[in-house]
């Protein structure tokens, strides 16, 4: 990750590592589901989340590039790393099994009828 100035080494490694368990959430777990123009998924306790369990091991590189434009170099880092995190689980499913996901969030059974129907 690309930081102007490290204010803090266990935040931004804390902040990256949210980001990776949030791009993660986005592509496997998190689905609002509506029923004939109501929200089902309308509460927390209704809404499936990836949590701690579900998180990969995630190893943080931080090269710091000082940069005038922020309060004492600092830009702000984590939400942004959620962004490639879905694209690159899809295309590792990809590269895995050929299979290409165009929908969120990623569904085992969507990938099995793919490959069960490449075979028939």
């Amino acid at each position: 990750m690309d930081s102007p100035q490290n204010l803090s080494t266990l935040i931004c490694f804390r902040r990256l590592s949210t980001g990776v368990c949030l791009g993660d959430s986005f592509g496997f777990t998190e689905n609002i589901l509506v029923n004939q123009g109501y929200v089902i998924t309308d509460s927390l306790a209704r809404y499936n989340m990836s949590s701690i369990v579900h998180t990969p091991e995630i190893t943080s590189i931080v090269v710091e590039h000082p940069t005038s434009e922020g309060p004492y170099g600092a830009k702000g880092v984590g939400e942004f790393v959620s962004i490639p995190t879905t694209p690159a689980i899809t295309n590792a499913i990809y590269n895995a099994v050929g299979v290409r996901i165009d929908s969120l969030p990623v569904d085992q059974e969507q990938i099995a009828m793919e490959l069960a129907a490449r075979i028939s």
